[in-house]
Parts: C-alpha cells; sequence; structure tokens
C-alpha cells in the first residue's frame, strides 16, 4: 500500500530515530508531518500552514521552493547528480570555489568540499594539525571557548563545550584548552559589557602566551554562539581573538557554519570586523537549505605544506563520498546568485530594524531574562526571577513549552534550553517579523502566566 495512504504519523514512531529528541516523549505525543514549502512557509499532512521561524534549523536561506534554485537542480539533473572529486573534477565545483573565493574574506584561496557543519570542521582541525607536522612542529593541541558548539563528529564534539550534549563522549574526545566566551548576561568574570569581553580576551592571551607552541589553532564561532543560545559577542572580540592568533603565530578557524550567508546582515560574520581567518567553515545555508553541502575554505601557506613528492606522502588523507556533489554545488550557486541579482544584502536593513523595534516589546516582560540579536537572528532568555536571573530548571521544559504554543498559531520554532531561538529566511518580510515576535509575545505571556500544576 502506497505510504500516502497508511497512517504517516505510526509509520514515523514505528521507525524513524529522531535526532535531538527524547524519543520516548515523541511516541506519546502528536508528530507534525511536513508535506510541502511554499516561500517563508511549510505546510502540514493536515493543510496547516507555518512561517519557517528557524528556517528550518539554520539553513534556508531565500524561502521554499524557490524557482531560481529548483531550476538549477533540474538543468544539473540533465547533465549528471554526482561524481567523485578523487582523482576527477565537475563544472558545479569548480565553478562555486571560484566563486566562494571571490565573496570570502581576502586570502582564503582554496576550497575543500564535504558535506555538513560538522565535516567541514573536522576538516579544518585535521588540516591545521597536519600543517604543524609538514611544518616541522608537534602541535596538538585546540584553543576553544565554553559552550561552544561545532558538529557532533568526534573531533568537533573535541571542541565543542556544551556539557549537556557532550558530556557523556568525554572519554572518546581529544583534550582541548578552553577560554570563556563573553556570555554577558551571565559572565562570572565581569558584569560589565567590555569588562567581560576584555577578560575573556585576557584568558585567551593567557592560554596562547603559555601553549602557543604547541596549539595547531583556536577555534571560534564568529559574533554568536549558536547552539548555546544565541551568545553574541561584544564588538571587537572576533578581531582580538584574531590579534592574538597572529601575535603568537596560531591558527584560527572560524566556524560559520551558521553565522555566515547574511544572518548577521554581512555575508559572513567575520566581515563586521575585518578578520580573515586561516580556515572558514561553510555549510547549512551554503545551498540556501536545498542539500546537504559544506566547504573548508584555507590559505596557499596552509596549502602549500601540503604539496611534495608523492613517496613523501603529505597527501592530505580526508574525503567524504559526495565531496563536491554537482547537484549541491548546482543549488550553491543558484543560492549566491540570488544574493547578487536580489542586492539580498544591501535590502536587509529595513528589516533588521524592524526586527530589532519588535524585540523590544518583549524587554518589559517578567520572565524575559535578555534579549540577544544580530542581524535576523535572536535569542530571548527566560528565568524564573528576573532580578537574581535565576533560571527555569531545564526539566520544566519552559521553551519547548513556549514554541508549542507558538507552534499551535502557526509559528514554527525550536528552543535551546529556555532560549527562544529566531532565525527566520532572509526573505522574510517586515509584516511577518512583527507577526512572528507578536506570536512570540503571546506564548511566553500564555506559558510563564500558567502555574506549574497546570501543566500536568
Amino acid at each position: 500500500m502506497p505510504v500516502g495512504e497508511r497512517d504517516l504519523k505510526e509509520l514515523d514512531k514505528r521507525y524513524i530515530w529522531h535526532p535531538f529528541t527524547q524519543m520516548r516523549e515523541w511516541l506519546e505525543g502528536e508528530p507534525i508531518v511536513i508535506e510541502r514549502g511554499e516561500g517563508n512557509y511549510l505546510f502540514d499532512t493536515e493543510g496547516r500552514r507555518y512561517l519557517d521561524g528557524v528556517s528550518s534549523i539554520w539553513c534556508n536561506i531565500h524561502g521554499h521552493r524557490r524557482k531560481e534554485i529548483d531550476s538549477a537542480l533540474r538543468e544539473q539533473l540533465e547533465r549528471v547528480a554526482h561524481s567523485t572529486l578523487l582523482g576527477l573534477s565537475n563544472i558545479p565545483s569548480i565553478e562555486l570555489a571560484e566563486r566562494l573565493v571571490s565573496i570570502a574574506p581576502e586570502g582564503l584561496t582554496k576550497v575543500f568540499y564535504s558535506d555538513n557543519g560538522s565535516t567541514a570542521v573536522e576538516v579544518a582541525i585535521k588540516m591545521a594539525f597536519h600543517y604543524w607536522r609538514h611544518k616541522g612542529q608537534r602541535r596538538d593541541r585546540f584553543v576553544a571557548f565554553t559552550a561552544s558548539y561545532h558538529g557532533d563528529t568526534i573531533g568537533s564534539v573535541s571542541v565543542g563545550g556544551i556539557e549537556l550534549f557532550h558530556g557523556i563522549y568525554r572519554p572518546l574526545l581529544f583534550p582541548v584548552y578552553r577560554a570563556h566566551y563573553p556570555y554577558c548576561y551571565r559572565c562570572h568574570l565581569d558584569k560589565t559589557y567590555p569588562g567581560c569581553s576584555l577578560a575573556c580576551l585576557e584568558e585567551v592571551e593567557g592560554l596562547l602566551s603559555c601553549h602557543h607552541r604547541e596549539v595547531a589553532a583556536v577555534i571560534i564561532e564568529p559574533l554568536f554562539q549558536g547552539a548555546s543560545g544565541m551568545i553574541v559577542s561584544p564588538p571587537g572580540f572576533l578581531r582580538g581573538v584574531r590579534e592574538l592568533c597572529s601575535r603568537y603565530g596560531v591558527l584560527l578557524i572560524a566556524d560559520e557554519v551558521a553565522t555566515a550567508f547574511g544572518r548577521t546582515g554581512r555575508m559572513f560574520a567575520c566581515d563586521h570586523e575585518g578578520v580573515r581567518p586561516d580556515f572558514l567553515c561553510l555549510a547549512k545555508g551554503l545551498t540556501g537549505g536545498y542539500l546537504p553541502l559544506a566547504a573548508t575554505l584555507t590559505t596557499e601557506e596552509v596549502f602549500n605544506a601540503f604539496l611534495g613528492d608523492y613517496s613523501e606522502f603529505k597527501t592530505f588523507f580526508h574525503g567524504h563520498t559526495y565531496t563536491g556533489n554537482p547537484l549541491g554545488c548546482a543549488a550553491a550557486l543558484a543560492n549566491l546568485r540570488i544574493f547578487e541579482e536580489e542586492r539580498v544584502l544591501e535590502r536587509l536593513g529595513e528589516k533588521v530594524e524592524a526586527f530589532e523595534r519588535a524585540l523590544g516589546s518583549l524587554k518589559d516582560l517578567p520572565h524575559v531574562g535578555d534579549v540577544r540579536h544580530i542581524g535576523l537572528v535572536a535569542g530571548i532568555e527566560l528565568v524564573r526571577d528576573r532580578a537574581t536571573k535565576e533560571p527555569y530548571p531545564l526539566e520544566e521544559k519552559m521553551g519547548f513549552k513556549v514554541c508549542n504554543i507558538a507552534r499551535q498559531r502557526g509559528l514554527l520554532l525550536r528552543p535551546l534550553g529556555n532560549v527562544i531561538v529566531l532565525m527566520p529566511p532572509l526573505s522574510i518580510t517586515e509584516k511577518e517579523v512583527v507577526w512572528m515576535v507578536e506570536t512570540v509575545r503571546e506564548a511566553i505571556e500564555e506559558t510563564t502566566n500558567r502555574s506549574p500544576r497546570s501543566w500536568r
């Protein structure tokens, strides 16, 4: 019997193990099954429409079913769907590499493809480690930041720092040096905004001054940490980290998997402070939210360290089956053409201003402790006590409760603990921005006005 004639929800519960999902609760609940998308909206099998408030987990850029990307994929399908980059090349991967180099921070001239954010970071970690070996130096350590998230492969988890996600895997991980990321709302180092940033930079400098000869690279999420709750760093912090890496001769890895492609108002977060990393990790929005594709960009200096005679075995022995997949590259090229032809970045200003104004209406809510935002990204932190900043216990699932109410009203969100995340497609309209934030406000008010007993 065709799937369409059977109970899709029952089949889902029978066969699918969902990521980052407590499956007991899922099995007891009522799943939403998405059937189609159109513009900034998703539609389920019951015919209900939802504004995609988190861009299908931060990857959709220009909305669903963009005719330009659809057409690019159809045209590529008429040529070839996949061929390997191991010993071969293909047209879309060449054209995309040239395009990425042309828009990336100056000096990033080489593109290594993979298939998701975790692998993009894994590539950078291995390249940085291997680079120093080729330079005759044993540098086995990395400097990472507290509460960072860089993916779910073992290498990317090693440099990650979210205890809830990563703690159980500690026996499998390599050790790193860790500095505090400036979480200024809760910073234990200094409660003042600039002091927080300076104190965190002093930590980075302390680590590098003692250990720079054993550190291969510093890895950072530029301007904001995503999975830890949209923690926005103060102006100048990223530039300060870059300067410290240069001063101590350490490579810098910028994980822009979540921050790139217009999310912060610029093509790359690094552009805000004129920073050129030694590695730039891209995924998520690279294909406009259509297909898995990732890229790690690096410099001629790093690339040249791997050149040699075959017998020297300086080759970078790393790769993926679908590296440089032609369909993914064709989608990415179409995505970037939309940016250029529709002047997407230049036209973001009014949307960002509308977003900022709308978010301001949340700051008077008694259980909203902090509202953090940059570009079209926001994190709304819920607290039990605003005066003391006492958080809700995670077991109360306040973030999920808010998002469930928003979902009932036609807005799809996914929280990060007590933080409500907003990251809509760049194609969202000003009217939709206002409605989205108003819906979140109503959901927060309804959730926090209920007594704990009423949730049972």
